[in-house]
């Protein structure tokens, strides 16, 4: 029965690869759904790894799949793919189910593992991770070409999280861009929610077999739940990869099993290219980066970080897989990976606006209380006082918070902080630090890691004393004291090593770290960064007696390009240059007529502008220049310069634009259809100038303030 299975599951291939080339993604879908549905699952397992492929594509990036990332909601197909690959009801999750109840595995080469993982396989090293424990598969040609058989589960979340990293070649032929919009940035969010709930429990998969169960993460006892993960201690005996643990079918595992192997896959593949070692190889400008992560990719790590830290705030009392599984997510799982991954990224990010997906996502991995859920007043990050409860994590994160930081500042003064982008950046770190009660958090726990070993092997048999015992009721602080101090040392070390030289973040070394002139361009470019319209805003100016006059720092916002005078011809309006739209002869033949003019009845204009009545008014209309004011407060211009340029006088020099012809021309043209003769219609434009004039004389103040 062997043979006619295997043609028929062949047969079945092949018609879906033609099918591939031929038919819309909406008919191929409903294809799939009917085969998934019939077929049994020994035919469906050999188009598995097929269709895996040609939906998330290959792992070397030749092949494209859908392109999840580039597939947004505007799309046509968007609705379909997410209907196909939904968790809760999609067709594909209900062909992994299938496969899973029957133990197939799917086989994946470890060249695309991460880079730690995979240099230890290849030095025959067992991986800290547990999720590549009892998988691996030793072919006869030696370790260089060694598989990993994953289950169902495993193979298609591996893919899927491999989709983000895989550098497509049709991407970059494309040249289109990612967005957070994009159908695989809305399916890792939903993954996310599905498998690690914030509110209630892991829906059950559809089969309850023993057969399709997942082996547990590590062996571990009741006693000792979660204690192997995600802790790199150098004193730990590295396990040799010919001596796998042996698989321990814990039931409490089984009820969480996809949670787990859903966030460890995300965590190996999208975190864990970095280990201790590498990184300080890496600050050898000689050593050539193993991996380079994308803007795209961090931001899908900050949707990460975000739900994990809902995930962990939604703990309860309850003694149950899931709420033990809570408690440690972060610190056990996440932690260190991401250390190394922010640290990467702070060191060899380019020093341009796109680092701000980068910080952003340090921001949000260091303010869980943002996560909480709890309905409270939106308050400024300044103004938010961070709960006390925060305190054993802030300590338990120490290098998150101060090495980290220390990084940004390195970084800082090498940045363009003329750039309001990047001056923004510094201002958002600066605001999130400043929270109150969170450096006096920061603070204890240096204080806890400096506390001096002898003192801490001195005061620790003392701390297990009752009082009963001779001590006292203050060794239950002594002891509370001690395992705090344990708790920091031990984050430090395992991060950072035994032998890291560790500098105080409120030490007299960082303080010296930005000097005073950059202090000052930092703060006048947020200032004119947060302004509204800021290009339209002028310089920093004082008033004088001649006009305005540039202050220091008026000059460095000119000098950086922050703010800028409106340069407008400030000379004599009938002495500019000839325009393009304007007649050369005309306008030189009106100037010596206006000026005759202005030069006979120069005192006569004077005396009419001068009157405080309606003629006054009506007179400054026609003879005076109503943007002068506007062009003085915009305008380093003396005042000299335009009181003289404000003198009433007749300016002729409209007449002599190319549109003021046209348009009496073809006023001229209109009177003659009426059988009005050149003087008449003379006579009726200068009526309408002068009704024109006195309408606004009488009603423009209105209608400006309107």
């Amino acid at each position: 029965m062997a043979a006619p299975t295997l043609q028929q599951s062949s047969f079945l291939l092949a018609n879906l690869k033609a099918d591939a080339t031929t038919k819309p993604l909406h008919q191929r879908c409903q294809d799939l759904v009917k085969i998934i549905d019939d077929y049994p699952a020994k035919e469906l397992h050999s188009i598995f790894p097929w269709l895996v492929e040609s939906v998330f594509g290959s792992l070397d990036g030749i092949i494209a799949g859908w392109n999840l990332r580039l597939l947004h909601s505007r799309s046509n197909e968007y609705n379909i793919v997410m209907d196909f690959l939904n968790p809760r009801y999609g067709p594909m999750m209900k062909l992994v189910y299938k496969l899973q109840a029957e133990e197939y595995k799917y086989e994946i080469p470890v060249n695309y593992l991460p880079g730690p993982v995979k240099a230890c396989i290849q030095e025959g090293v067992l991986p800290d991770c547990p999720l590549f424990h009892n998988k691996l598969q030793f072919p006869l040609s030696g370790l260089l070409t060694l598989n990993l058989a994953l289950n169902p589960f495993e193979f298609f979340m591996f893919n899927f999280a491999y989709c983000l990293i895989t550098p497509k070649v049709s991407l970059s032929k494309s040249g289109l861009f990612y967005s957070t919009d994009s159908a695989y940035f809305v399916l890792v969010d939903t993954y996310l929610k599905y498998f690690l709930p914030s509110e209630g429990s892991v829906p059950p998969s559809p089969f309850s077999d023993s057969r399709g169960s997942v082996t547990a993460p590590s062996p571990r006892s009741s006693s000792v739940s979660f204690a192997g993960y995600g802790v790199h201690s150098p004193s730990l005996l590295k396990h040799h990869i010919f001596h796998q643990p042996s698989v321990n079918a814990d039931p409490a595992a089984q009820e969480i099993w996809r949670s787990e192997t859903l966030l460890q896959m995300f965590v190996e593949v999208w975190l864990h290219h970095y280990s201790l070692e590498m990184y300080q190889k890496l600050q050898s400008p000689q050593v050539k980066e193993p991996f380079t992560p994308t803007e795209e990719h961090v931001l899908v790590v900050r949707l990460l970080v975000k739900h994990l830290h809902a995930f962990s705030n939604s703990l309860k009392p309850e003694q149950l897989p899931l709420e033990e599984f809570k408690r440690v997510v972060v610190q056990r799982f996440v932690q260190q990976k991401l250390y190394l991954f922010l640290q990467h990224c702070f060191s060899h990010w380019p020093l341009d606006a796109s680092f701000r997906a980068v910080l952003e996502t340090w921001l949000s991995y260091i303010q869980p209380w943002r996560y909480t859920g709890e309905k409270t007043n939106p308050q400024p990050d300044q103004n938010r006082t961070v709960p006390d409860k925060w305190e054993s994590f802030v300590q338990e994160n120490l290098l998150m918070y101060t090495k980290l930081f220390q990084v940004f500042l390195n970084r800082a003064v090498r940045t363009d902080l003329v750039n309001a982008k990047n001056a923004l950046m510094v201002f958002r770190v600066a605001k999130v630090f400043a929270q109150p009660n969170l450096s006096e958090m920061i603070q204890k726990g240096e204080q806890l890691f400096l506390e001096p070993e002898h003192v801490l092997h001195h005061r620790q048999p003392r701390g297990y004393l009752t009082p009963s015992q001779g001590g006292s009721y203050l060794s239950s602080r002594q002891k509370v004291v001690t395992d705090m101090v344990f708790r920091v040392k031990s984050h430090v070390y395992a991060l950072e090593g035994q032998d890291c030289q560790y500098k105080q973040m409120f030490g007299t070394e960082l303080r010296g770290a930005l000097n005073q002139g950059q202090l000052t361009q930092l703060i006048s470019n947020l200032g004119s960064s947060q302004d509204d319209g800021n290009c339209k805003q002028l310089p920093d100016c004082i008033q004088g007696e001649n006009g305005l006059i540039l202050t220091d720092l008026g000059r460095r916002q000119i000098i950086n390009g922050l703010r800028r005078f409106d340069i407008q011809y400030q000379g004599d309006p009938e002495l500019q240059p000839i325009r393009s739209y304007e007649n050369a002869l005309l306008v030189r033949l009106l100037y010596r007529l206006s000026s005759l003019l202005n030069d006979r009845f120069g005192a006569h204009m004077n005396a009419l502008c001068s009157r405080p009545d309606f003629l006054g008014r009506l007179g400054r209309h026609y003879l005076t220049d109503p943007d002068s004011t506007t062009r003085l407060k915009h305008s380093p211009i003396s005042r000299r310069t335009l009181d003289g340029n404000r003198q009433p006088r007749l300016s002729l020099r409209p007449l002599a634009s190319y549109r003021t012809i046209l348009l009496l021309l073809l006023f001229y043209m209109f009177g003659a259809l009426l059988s009005f003769g050149p003087v008449s219609s003379t006579l009726l434009i200068l009526t309408g100038g002068f009704l024109y004039g006195l309408l606004m004389t009488l009603f423009g103040d209105k209608l400006k303030t309107h």
